[in-house]
């Protein structure tokens, strides 16, 4: 399969114009556990020609019940993981890989994306995200997310615009702190509403 034949399919799909601003676009996904994972592969099944993937952890047996690697990745750090994943998906999108733990030191590592995925686990790392963003590089969109955990129905997953360039996806009140565990449907439907959101983003609809 070439790039001319992938990209034809591309456009018939999403059509010429839509497919030239995916194909543009520099989209960061910080953290690559349930959401990161699920929402890398959604934005390069869409085309979406430059993903760049944060993460410092290599892939445990734990991870398998509701993220996107397989038993033959164990031991593979997750960048390594996901990158040979999306090759497979769409293989003429650009990845760049960073193997390392995204701080308030090294937020320079997002100074040429779009837009930014918070797809962390920990509440201090999201903060820490959402703020630095915010403070350093305001004309950025930034698509993070809260609450995706337990049994609940998934028809309380959302997507809200908070200002003019942040979005939180998720229902906003469940923790995994009080229900005890994460599953798969709920953490994919939070991760589809922000690879959703990107998408938007990337065509001009800024609006929920």
């Amino acid at each position: 399969m070439t790039k001319q034949e992938w990209l034809g399919v591309l456009e018939q799909r999403h059509g010429k114009t839509l497919q030239e601003k995916f194909s543009a676009a520099f989209v960061a996904i910080c953290g690559l556990g349930g959401l990161g994972s699920n929402t890398a592969i959604s934005l390069a099944r869409a085309g979406v020609g430059t993903l760049m993937l944060i993460d410092y952890d290599k892939v445990d047996i734990s991870n398998l019940h509701r993220q996107q690697y397989a038993v033959s990745q164990l031991g593979m750090n997750k960048t390594a993981a996901m990158e040979r994943t999306l090759s497979e998906i769409s293989p003429y999108c650009n990845v760049i890989t960073h193997d390392i733990k995204l701080t308030d030191d090294n937020l320079s590592l997002l100074a040429d994306c779009d837009i930014i995925c918070e797809c962390f686990d920990n509440p201090e790392c999201k903060a820490m995200l959402v703020n630095g963003v915010a403070e350093r590089y305001s004309e950025k969109y930034i698509v993070s997310a809260s609450g995706m955990s337990g049994l609940h129905t998934g028809n309380t997953i959302q997507t809200k615009k908070l200002g003019k360039r942040l979005y939180i996806c998720g229902d906003g009140t469940s923790d995994v702190k009080d229900d005890g565990t994460l599953l798969a449907p709920r953490v994919m439907l939070c991760a589809a509403h922000q690879a959703n959101t990107v998408l938007r983003i990337i065509a001009g609809e800024s609006d929920v």
